[in-house]
């Protein structure tokens, strides 16, 4: 398979380039991600567990992350992440937060986080992608962080920080909307 692209950018989130994603990887290059947080009407946030073939595996993750390809915006990825881990393929999504964070060694990331409400009868789990997905509301995931009862991905809870109006690794670039 071939290695996927994506954009290199500089810390102002200016494209300067592309580079196959091991290299950046390998090199901590800053490129593009995008995030969802979907919440059912009752605010209960759908939380997946990522597979074994993943990077972080069995760990909890947002409802969707993604990079960014090569010439892709973020609301496209949104939009693929949807449909590649979820199987949804309309969904009104709002964007709350463009945010850079080191997600790990050599991983520079600017993301935007979006929310949306799911429909719990329309999600189809790509098993490749997600092991399996949970609802928990946001001081349900609260309480399993203090206690350490849960493996979170990195992102995620730098995200639930910030949610929970905590300290986070969050670097804030622009935040559309003042309530969460």
């Amino acid at each position: 398979m071939a290695e996927e692209y994506l954009d290199v950018v500089d810390e102002n989130n200016l494209v300067i380039g592309r580079e196959e994603r091991g290299i950046i990887h390998r090199t901590g290059q800053w490129h593009r991600g995008v995030h969802i947080f979907l919440f059912t009407p009752e605010r209960k946030l759908l939380v997946q567990q990522r597979s074994l073939q993943q990077l972080s595996p069995n760990m909890l993750d947002c409802s969707v992350s993604e990079h960014l390809k090569a010439g892709e915006s973020y609301p496209s990825a949104a939009r693929r992440g949807l449909w590649e881990e979820l199987g949804i393929a309309q969904i009104s999504l709002k964007q709350i937060l463009q945010f850079k964070m080191n997600y790990g060694p050599n991983d520079n990331i600017i993301s935007t986080l979006y929310e949306g409400t799911v429909d719990r009868e329309k999600i189809i789990i790509d098993s490749n992608e997600v092991s399996r997905i949970m609802y928990y509301s946001l001081p349900q995931l609260e309480e399993l962080s203090a206690r350490g009862e849960a493996s979170f991905s990195r992102w995620l809870l730098q995200l639930l920080l910030w949610y929970w109006g905590k300290p986070s690794d969050i670097q804030i670039i622009s935040k559309q909307q003042e309530s969460k």
